[in-house]
């Protein structure tokens, strides 16, 4: 028998991702409106999957590839893979919805219900409704010698429809086709009228009023068949920027052609007949390998129109970020804007999102230099933010009033382009000085640089972030910042800036890792220093939390760490290419993936540098993970965090996620991951019972 190769598959790893967001729905301890949360979130995931990954294995396997990667797979296989896992997947969350979610909610007298089940009163409401608010939206497109089939758009929902006209000769009738695009901009859900002061909560699928009245929508026609069908289709590949001279108007035409991208999958209700699947493959250059069947009636990508209901009972209680003490210190002084550099100027201030308020931290600091008249410029690097951002607000404010404003927007940020090419132009408008990135990289680094006139001359302050400045998701994922004004931090910043906006072939960075010039190596020096420190009998040891792990380079020097007795940690919220617990490989590594209420985001770096104690080694965070692109392809910057209370933080952060035995898994040698549980008897105020979300908000809000 062959030996395994030493890698995982990164779609196969990423699919095992979101097995583990799938069984957030499946968990009883779990209210049951976040429940329906986590069923939209893996179809949100998988869509997103298909359209990139899925999409590019496709590419590969229509140009001929057959290389055989690192996990010993071809394309073609690996298409395969990633097909049966799918599949697996998508009846687990049939199984999930149907078995377990639907009877819980008619348990708390929430109802879905279907058309067939309405009272007469009810029909007769439900066929009103759709005539004032539905009927009119519709167009009905016929398929036939003088109608060519329409184009239909990515993820929206269709029905396909089959008839005969109900009139005519002996002859027998002919097949005719057509094709309803549902409008994307009605609910799926509809509510239905409570009955006699019931407080009963019931929705009907807006498909199935549609489907019950197609025949206002076919006059004359006699129905003879009728399926739901939904199509990803690929995101397609950015230009690469070297090859034309304005990268805004190339970035507008890219997104043009994606709306054109070719399909890559059909997603289908079950047992459609055989002819009807054959014309929508053939229309849409498919094949069978393409055909995913899902229940229409779970619209499982609108459930949280479900999920906005008023059952705050049926729901976490929610989450208000804390004021980060540091911060909170001088209420009474909280207006005046230059309060926040002073604060600043006595010591750096880690920042822990959503447990801290991004709002009176990094909101604040950028609101802080707009209207401090003693700050005379603004840098900032935007990868993704809000529609709403303030950020965009206090640039623009800050122009206004003279003060010299440079904003990097990141035009190629996947699936934010159009926002961010709207921001860029806003921005220009108000005279910030906009620069769109360096060519043939990304800039993925969150870093802001604030430069204020003080006593004694110009001093720089910064934040560096491992999260984008974005308010909402700010709310809902993990993320870390440091506000510093370490100069030799915000010497290397300035570096970052100036090669961001300006003209430079290289750069040398003292303090800061800046991806791709010195990051990969300074980490490639930090784990050979790791086995060192090993083979000298000190202590060695590396954990890193990151998003994701693929880089086979620095998997290859975690691999060899091992072997030389480094104890190694890796928390990987997402897909992790490396084999941890192989004899003979990687026996010293461990990996552990932490799922549930907030998205894991924040990246971590910690090295021993020969230190018992945590808190003596090095530490770092970034807006990097350990992926290629990142390492090689992209701006990145980490930071050190040098201030003992936030080493002890970032210790404490780090020692509740490997405690925790609510949302944490381990990974197996095989890519595979075990689900932990306490043990009974365990105390419900522990750790391990509480896991990594309730205790780091039970210490943000105790202190």
């Amino acid at each position: 028998m062959e030996p395994e190769p030493r890698f995982i598959n990164r779609d196969v790893s990423w699919l095992e991702f979101n097995r583990r967001v799938l069984a957030q729905a499946g968990d009883d301890g779990v209210p049951i409106l976040e429940r329906l949360k986590f069923l939209a979130i893996y179809t949100s995931n998988l869509d997103e999957f298909f359209m990139k990954r899925v999409g590019l294995l496709k590419r590969q396997v229509h140009a001929g590839i057959m290389t055989i990667g690192p996990d010993g797979m071809t394309p073609r296989q690996q298409l395969q893979a990633v097909r049966e896992l799918v599949q697996e997947l998508d009846v687990e969350q049939t199984r999930v919805y149907q078995k377990q979610i639907l009877p819980l909610l008619t348990q708390n007298d929430i109802h879905i219900v279907r058309y067939d089940s309405l009272s007469p009163e009810e029909k007769k409401w439900a066929d009103s409704w759709y005539r004032a608010n539905v009927f009119p939206a519709l167009t009905p497109l016929a398929v036939n010698p003088t109608h060519r089939f329409p184009f239909v758009s990515n993820l929206s929902d269709n029905v396909a429809v089959v008839a005969t006209r109900t009139t005519g000769g002996g002859e027998d009738p002919v097949r005719e086709y057509a094709r309803l695009k549902i409008p994307p901009t009605i609910r799926r859900f509809i509510p239905l009228p409570r009955l006699n002061g019931s407080k009963s909560i019931r929705f009907i699928l807006l498909l199935d009023v549609i489907r019950n009245n197609l025949g206002d929508l076919f006059p004359g026609m006699k129905i003879l068949e009728h399926v739901y069908f939904r199509v990803t289709r690929s995101a397609g590949i950015q230009k690469d920027d070297f090859e034309t001279l304005n990268l805004l108007q190339s970035i507008e035409e890219d997104l043009k052609q994606r709306k054109f991208a070719r399909a890559v999958r059909l997603e289908i209700e079950p047992d459609p007949s055989p002819t009807l699947l054959r014309w929508l493959l053939d229309k849409l250059r498919l094949d069978q390998k393409d055909v995913y069947e899902q229940p229409a009636e779970a619209e499982y990508s609108a459930l949280l129109e479900i999920v906005d209901v008023d059952r705050p009972d049926l729901k976490t209680a929610p989450w208000k970020p804390v004021v980060p003490p540091r911060l909170a210190s001088e209420p009474s002084l909280d207006r005046a804007p230059g309060n926040i550099f002073a604060t600043i100027r006595r010591g750096d201030i880690l920042l822990h999102h959503p447990y801290e308020s991004f709002n009176a931290s990094v909101e604040r600091f950028i609101a802080a230099a707009a209207a401090d008249p003693e700050v005379v410029t603004i840098k900032q690097t935007l990868y993704r933010t809000s529609p709403d951002s303030p950020f965009i607000e206090s640039l623009i404010r800050a122009a206004e009033a003279g003060k010299q404003v440079a904003c990097l927007v990141e035009l190629r940020a996947r699936f934010d382009e159009s926002r961010n090419v709207r921001f860029a132009r806003q921005l220009e408008k108000a005279g910030v000085h906009v620069a769109y990135g360096v060519r043939g990289l990304k800039t993925h680094c969150k870093t802001s640089l604030v430069v204020r006139r003080e006593k004694h001359g110009l001093r720089c302050y910064a934040h560096l972030g491992t999260g984008n400045y974005n308010p909402k998701t700010a709310l809902l994922y993990t993320d870390l910042g440091l506000l510093t004004c370490d100069p030799e931090i915000t010497a290397d910043l300035v570096n970052v800036f100036n090669y961001l906006t300006g003209l430079a072939a290289g750069q040398e960075f003292q303090t800061l890792l800046v991806a791709p010039f010195n990051m990969r190596d300074r980490f490639y020096a930090l784990i050979a220093r790791e086995m060192e420190n090993a083979k000298k009998g000190r202590p060695a040891r590396i954990v890193a939390k990151i998003n994701s792990m693929e880089d086979r380079e620095v998997a290859e020097r975690l691999y060899a760490a091992s072997q030389a007795g480094v104890s190694i940690t890796l928390i990987v919220r997402g897909f992790c290419c490396i084999r941890p617990g192989v004899a003979g490989l990687s026996e010293n590594i461990r990996v552990v993936s932490v799922i549930g209420r907030f998205l894991e985001h924040s990246r971590i770096f910690h090295f021993a540098a020969g230190q018992d104690d945590p808190n003596d080694g090095e530490w770092f965070i970034g807006s990097a993970d350990w992926m290629y692109r990142n390492l090689s392809n992209r701006v990145e910057v980490a930071t050190p965090v040098n201030d003992k209370e936030s080493r002890q933080r970032l210790t404490r952060t780090i020692e509740v996620m490997l405690a925790d035995h609510r949302n944490a898994w381990d990974m197996r040698s095989d890519g595979t991951y075990a689900r932990r549980v306490s043990g009974e008897g365990v105390d419900p105020n522990s750790v391990e019972a509480l896991g990594t979300f309730e205790t780091l908000m039970r210490d943000a809000a105790y202190g």
